[in-house]
C-alpha cells in the first residue's frame, strides 16, 4: 500500500492540499484512499443526525448505507484511539493512501506551511517530511514547492513512491498477503552530472538518498522473528510491570504507619504474596505480611524490609529503622509505560528486543521479509575451487566469501554460479536470477571482458562509479530489467571485500528495510608507518596487538592471506596523512560490520 503524508499546523493549509492532491490523483486513474486525524468530533457528530442518535442511545457500532456509499462508525468509549497502522490495515486495496495528520508516525510526508503567527516549521528535526509546500520563501533543509503548485507537489509524491512507473509494476499484495513495496526508480544510483571521481562520502550519501525497501512485510511469531528487520514501530501493549510488585523475598508494610522508634516490632498477618499468587485482602495500617520477589504489592503495602535485615518468631516482625519509603518495591511501568514506544522500524531484532516485546504484550511482530541477494561470478579465467586449475586460471574466492558475508549480514543468500566472458550466457543468468538484488565480482570495468558493465551499459541502467576509494575504486552500479539492483564488484578478492563492507552492506541493508548504519571505529595508536597521498580514502587490512594498530605488511588487491590474518580496517582520510608509530589512526573492528 502506497502511503504519504500531508502534515502541519493548525491553518497551515493541510486540508486544501490533501484536497488537490486526491483529485490530481484521481484523474490521474488511480484509486485514493484517504485517513484524517481528528482532534475533535466529527461532522456526524452534529447532533440531531440519525447517527448520532442511534450512537447516543448506546449502539456500539453504527452502519449507515445507501445506492451511494456506505459509513461504519465503531464507538471507542472504553478502548484506545486506533493507530494509523491499524487503520491502514483495514482499508481496501487501492493505488494510494493519503494521509493527513499523523505527524508523528513515520511515513513519509509533505509539510504544508502557511504563514501565520505560531506556525513553526517541523521539517527540520522530522527525518520523514520529505518536502515543504509553503505560501512564502522557508528556510529549511528540505526541497520547498509553492503551496498552490499542485503539478509539482504531486509530482515529488510519485516520484517518491515509484508512481511514475507502470500501473503492473506498483506495490500489489504478495502471495502470503504482506505487501510487496513499489520498485526502484532508475536513477537510484545516478550521480551528478559532470562528476568523474567521486569522494566516498559522497558516494554513501547518494546510495542512502536513492535507495528504499523493496521487501514485503508479514506478521511472524516472537519464536521466528530473530535476526529479522522490524517493519513498523512498536509501541507497548501493556506496561511492565503491570502492577506494583516486590523487587526482594522479605516483608511488606505500609511506611507511614511504623513509629518514630529505631527499632519497630510490627505483628504479621497470615498468609504470604508470591509471583503468580496475590494477597488476598488488604494489610491493616500497623501490620506486615510475607512477601517474595515478583510478587504484587498487597493492598496497604507501599515498602518492602529485605529479609535478610529482619527477626521473626512467625508472629512478630522486627527490624530496624530508616527504611525508605517505596525501598524493595517496583512501580507500575517504571521500565515501560502502556503506550509508550518500544521497538523502531528498521531495527535488526535481537534476542533481548524479543525480550521486550514479550513484556510488553506483543505475541508476533511485522517484518521483513529477507532480502534475497544473488552472488555471481563472471570471467573465463575462474574456476570452481578443488577443481584442476591450468596456471592461467584463477580458483574463486569471491564467491564463497560474499556468500558467506550475505549470510552474515542476516540475508538470504543465493548462488547464482559462474559464468565465463559471454554476454548471452550472463544476460541469462540475471533474467533468470530471481533475487531482489546481486553482487557480481569482475567485470565491472571497461576493458574489452568487463561484460558486466557492457551488459548494464546496453541495457540503459549503468552507473559507473569511480570511487577515490583503495583496494577497489571501479563499481558498476544498475537497475536490472527496471527492478533489481546490481552491485557490480571489482575482481580482486581483496577489493571485492571492502567495496562489500563499505558500499553494500549499507545499501542492502536499506533494500532490506533497515536502518542504515554507520561502522563504529575508534582511535588508536599506529603499530606501522606509511606517507598516504591525497585523493582517496585507503583501508588498511588490520589487526590490534599490544594496544597497536598493526597492518599486513603488503596493500595489493590479490593478497588474500591479509583478509583471513585482518580483525578489522584501519581507515585513512582523503587527505594527504604521514603515519609514524604512535599517530593515531581509526580501526574498525570486523564485528562492527556485523562480521
Amino acid at each position: 500500500m502506497n502511503v504519504y503524508g500531508v502534515t502541519g499546523w493548525k491553518n497551515g493549509g493541510k486540508t486544501g492540499l490533501m484536497e488537490r492532491l486526491v483529485s490530481h490523483f484521481v484523474a490521474r486513474g488511480l484509486r485514493v484512499s484517504t485517513v484524517k486525524h481528528a482532534h475533535h468530533t466529527f461532522d456526524v457528530d452534529h447532533p440531531g443526525t440519525d447517527s448520532y442518535r442511534h450512537r447516543a442511545a448506546g449502539a456500539s457500532e453504527v452502519v449507515l448505507a445507501s445506492a451511494r456509499r456506505v459509513a461504519r462508525m465503531t464507538e471507542l468509549s472504553e478502548g484506545e484511539e486506533p493507530s494509523l497502522a491499524d487503520l491502514l490495515a483495514g482499508l481496501a486495496p487501492c493505488d494510494l493512501v493519503l494521509v493527513e495528520g499523523y505527524k508523528r508516525d513515520t511515513h513519509p510526508k509533505i509539510e504544508a506551511f502557511r504563514a501565520a503567527p505560531g506556525n513553526p516549521l517541523i521539517a527540520q528535526g522530522d527525518p520523514t517530511v520529505r518536502a515543504v509546500a509553503s505560501d512564502v520563501p522557508v528556510e529549511t533543509d528540505r526541497p520547498v514547492f509553492d503551496l498552490n503548485d499542485t503539478e509539482a507537489i504531486a509530482a515529488f509524491i510519485a516520484r517518491d513512491l515509484g508512481l511514475d512507473e507502470e500501473p503492473e509494476t506498483r506495490k500489489v499484495p504478495d502471495e502470503a498477503g504482506g505487501l510487496k513495496p513499489p520498485p526502484l526508480t532508475n536513477d537510484c544510483f545516478a550521480l551528478p552530472r559532470g562528476v568523474s571521481w567521486t569522494p566516498v562520502d559522497e558516494a554513501l550519501a547518494h546510495l542512502r538518498a536513492g535507495l528504499r525497501p523493496v521487501t514485503a512485510v508479514e506478521t511472524v511469531p516472537l519464536s521466528a522473528a530473530s535476526g529479522r528487520v522490524l517493519a513498523q514501530d512498536i509501541a507497548a501493549r501493556r506496561a511492565n510491570p503491570p502492577h506494583p510488585n516486590t523487587a526482594v523475598d522479605g516483608y511488606g508494610f505500609a511506611v507511614a504507619s511504623l513509629p518514630g522508634t529505631e527499632e519497630v516490632v510490627l505483628p504479621l498477618v497470615p498468609g504470604r504474596a508470591a509471583a503468580g499468587a496475590p494477597f488476598a485482602g488488604a494489610v491493616p495500617a500497623g501490620h506486615a505480611v510475607r512477601v517474595l520477589t515478583g510478587a504484587l504489592l498487597p493492598e496497604g503495602v507501599d515498602t518492602v524490609v529485605l529479609e535478610e535485615d529482619t527477626r521473626t518468631d512467625g508472629a512478630r516482625l522486627a527490624f530496624r529503622l530508616p527504611v525508605k519509603p517505596g525501598a524493595n518495591t517496583r512501580r507500575a511501568g517504571e521500565d515501560m509505560e502502556e503506550g509508550a514506544p518500544c521497538l523502531q522500524a528498521g531495527r535488526l531484532l535481537t534476542p533481548a528486543d524479543l525480550a521486550l516485546a514479550a513484556a510488553t504484550g506483543h505475541g508476533a511482530l511485522p517484518v521483513r521479509a529477507p532480502l534475497r541477494v544473488g552472488v555471481l561470478s563472471t570471467g573465463d579465467e575462474i574456476v570452481a575451487p578443488g577443481t584442476a586449475a591450468r596456471v592461467s586460471q584463477t580458483y574463486d574466492a569471491n564467491r564463497p566469501m560474499l556468500l558467506a558475508l550475505l549470510a552474515r549480514f542476516g540475508h538470504e543468500a543465493v548462488d547464482l554460479g559462474h559464468v565465463g566472458d559471454d554476454r548471452a550466457a550472463l544476460r541469462a543468468r540475471l533474467d533468470g536470477a530471481g533475487v531482489d538484488a546481486v553482487l557480481t565480482s569482475g567485470g565491472a570495468s571497461a576493458g574489452d571482458e568487463d561484460h558486466v558493465s557492457a551488459l548494464l551499459r546496453e541495457a540503459g541502467a549503468l552507473n559507473d562509479w569511480r570511487i577515490a576509494l583503495k583496494p577497489g575504486r571501479p563499481l558498476a552500479l544498475g537497475l536490472w530489467n527496471r527492478q533489481t539492483p546490481v552491485f557490480g564488484l571489482p575482481g580482486n578478492p581483496v577489493a571485492a571485500f571492502v567495496c562489500t563492507l563499505i558500499f553494500a552492506r549499507p545499501a542492502l541493508a536499506l533494500l532490506a528495510g533497515a536502518e542504515w548504519s554507520e561502522p563504529q571505529g575508534f582511535d588508536v595508536p599506529a603499530g606501522f608507518s606509511k606517507r598516504k597521498k591525497a585523493g582517496r580514502r585507503e583501508y588498511l587490512r588490520a589487526r590490534i596487538r599490544d594496544g597497536r594498530a598493526e597492518v599486513f605488511r603488503s596493500e595489493g588487491s590479490g593478497r588474500v592471506s591479509g583478509l583471513s590474518w585482518a580483525e578489522g580496517l584501519v581507515e585513512l582520510p582523503d587527505g594527504a596523512m604521514i603515519v609514524e608509530p604512535g599517530v593515531p589512526v581509526r580501526y574498525i573492528p570486523f564485528g562492527s560490520f556485523g562480521l
